[in-house]
C-alpha cells in the first residue's frame, strides 16, 4: 500500500497537470473545507476530520459516505495539523499538503511552511502547492526540483544556512553562507531543473512553476 498521502487543507488550489501528478495514486484525508478539493482532482478521501466550521452543506450532501472524525471547535491543534497526524498513523512517508500555501488566513499558510520543515527533520518528504506555488523545505543535504525553464524560485532561510548551492539557475551559489532573515535567495529563475545544496541549517524553498515575470 502507497505510503503517499495528500492532505486537502482549506486553501486556494489551482488544479492543473503538475498538481494532479503530485496527488496520482495518493491516499487521501481531508481537512474540514479542504473536501472541496477532492472534488477537483477527482479523489476520493478515505477520512474526513476537522471541527467542521468551514464546510457547509453541500460539502456534506457532496461525501454522505466518508468516513468522518469530528473535533471540536476548542481545541490545541489546527485541523490540517490532525489530519497531517492522522497520515503519518496511517504509515505516511510522503505527504503533499494541497491548498496549503494560499488563501484568506495567512497564519495558517505559514504554519504550513513551518511544519513541513519539522517534519522534514523527521525524515518525511513533504511537498506544498496551491497549483500557483509549490513548495519543499531545504535541509542539509542536495536534491533537485523540476522546474520549467525560467520559472521563478526563492530560498526563505529559517535559520542561519551554511554552505547554500544553486545549480541550474540564473543567480547560481557554490557554497554561500547566508544569515537568518538575509534575502539574498529570493527571486531566481530556474534554467530547467535547479539542484539545491546545503550544509547546514533549514529553510523552504518556495517555486511558480507558470510564473515566467523574470525571464
Amino acid at each position: 500500500m502507497t505510503t503517499t498521502f495528500a492532505i486537502l487543507l482549506g486553501g486556494a488550489l489551482s488544479v492543473d497537470d503538475r498538481v494532479r501528478a503530485l496527488v496520482d495514486g495518493a491516499r487521501v484525508i481531508a481537512a474540514d473545507s479542504g473536501i472541496r478539493h477532492a472534488t477537483a482532482l477527482g479523489l476520493t478521501p478515505e477520512l474526513w476530520m476537522g471541527d467542521f466550521d468551514s464546510a457547509v452543506q453541500s460539502d456534506h450532501e457532496a461525501w454522505p459516505n466518508v468516513e468522518r472524525q469530528v473535533h471540536p471547535a476548542e481545541k490545541n491543534y489546527t485541523d490540517g495539523e490532525l489530519a497531517i497526524e492522522a497520515a503519518l498513523e496511517r504509515g505516511a512517508r510522503k505527504l503533499v499538503l494541497v491548498g496549503a500555501l494560499e488563501g484568506e488566513r495567512t497564519d495558517h499558510a505559514g504554519l504550513h511552511m513551518i511544519k513541513a520543515v519539522a517534519l522534514a527533520e523527521r525524515g518525511l518528504n513533504i511537498v506544498l502547492t496551491s497549483g500557483d506555488e509549490e513548495a519543499v523545505p531545504v535541509l542539509s543535504g542536495r536534491f533537485t526540483i523540476d522546474l520549467p525553464k525560467g520559472a521563478l524560485f526563492s530560498i526563505l532561510p529559517f535559520s542561519d544556512l551554511e554552505g547554500v548551492v544553486i545549480e541550474n539557475a540564473r543567480y547560481p551559489l557554490d557554497g554561500l553562507d547566508m544569515a537568518f532573515g538575509s534575502s539574498r535567495t529570493l527571486s531566481n529563475i530556474a534554467e530547467g531543473p535547479v539542484t539545491v545544496g546545503l550544509n547546514s541549517g533549514r529553510g523552504l524553498l518556495i517555486a511558480r512553476p507558470h510564473d515566467f515575470s523574470g525571464s
